[in-house]
């Protein structure tokens, strides 16, 4: 008696596209493969490893292959799914955002270090909205304003706030940075664009061709979107007001540099995993410089 084809087992399907994943230079094969197989099934990679002999649907199996596909082809696994993680939050991501990085959680961790309670908060360049939410998610009397040179960015980060119980305390906008807000803040964030433009085209595959290039180059130095930021500081930052800035790796000296120059004190840094610094903390208040916030 004959029949159908039998389906494809998690197991085999994993090891398969491992071995192509793997061929195509893919740091991380086997987990790509797993989270990947995990979105066709509306599962998660976790259920996958108890389950290596459970069949797999041809049409999930098929969306699967597709999906190895262009991850072979370099595509983040963050766009082939969608959503990325960041601090607690579970968030949306599209080609018009940049997909965020565990190295920006440093500003959080910042923020919660100095020790303060900031009630109004501004994230420029939100993206996401993945920094302002993570602290509104710390700090439950807080609202904030997101901005982002791109419309498609912003309304996005809106669609995470809701996700999120968020959109009562955080709403977002399309603007040049500050250009549009006449307010001032007790904390402003941002992670801005500060890869040199001659850089870019040696960046890894999955930052060069799928990421927004609004949201990677910083000018010829890596620096313009500081020089923007600094300037416009001293007038967002409310008495006693903290910004909090994304750093490039080793742009430490030049972003505090021209914060000085601004008229800002650094009151700190906080590094990444990785031991770079990647934040710097900034403050118009008068005084004497504060010392480094806590590192790991």
């Amino acid at each position: 008696m004959s029949g159908g084809a039998a389906a494809e087992t998690v197991g085999a399907l994993l090891c398969a596209a491992g071995a192509a994943l793997r061929a195509a230079g893919i740091e991380t094969p086997r987990l790509d493969a797993r989270r990947l197989l995990a979105h066709a099934l509306g599962c998660t990679p976790e259920a996958l490893l108890r389950e290596p002999r459970a069949p797999v649907p041809s049409a999930q199996a098929a969306a699967f292959r597709a999906l190895i596909a262009r991850r072979a082809a370099r595509a983040p696994v963050a766009l082939l799914t969608g959503r990325a993680g960041f601090w607690t939050l579970d968030l949306e991501v599209s080609a018009e955002t940049l997909i965020p990085r565990p190295d920006s959680e440093a500003l959080v961790e910042a923020v919660l270090a100095s020790g303060r309670a900031p009630r109004r908060v501004l994230d420029l360049g939100t993206g996401t909205g993945a920094l302002l939410l993570a602290v509104l998610r710390e700090f439950p009397a807080a609202r904030g304003v997101g901005v982002d040179l791109r419309p498609g960015a912003a309304a996005l980060a809106a669609r995470n706030a809701a996700r999120h119980g968020l959109a009562g305390r955080a709403s977002f906008l399309a603007g040049d940075w500050a250009a549009a807000l006449h307010a001032r803040f007790d904390l402003v964030l941002s992670n801005p664009p500060y890869i040199p433009s001659a850089e870019i085209a040696g960046l890894m595959p999955e930052v060069a061709a799928h990421e927004p290039p609004s949201a990677l180059d910083g000018g010829p130095d890596g620096l313009a979107a500081y020089r923007a930021l600094c300037a416009a500081l001293p007038g967002l930052l409310a008495p006693g007001g903290l910004a909090v800035l994304e750093l490039g790796a080793g742009q430490a000296g030049a972003v505090a540099a021209l914060a000085e120059a601004a008229g800002l004190r650094v009151a700190g840094q906080r590094e990444d995993l990785g031991g770079v610094p990647r934040a710097i903390l900034l403050e118009c208040r008068p005084g004497p410089i504060v010392g480094t916030a806590s590192n790991r």
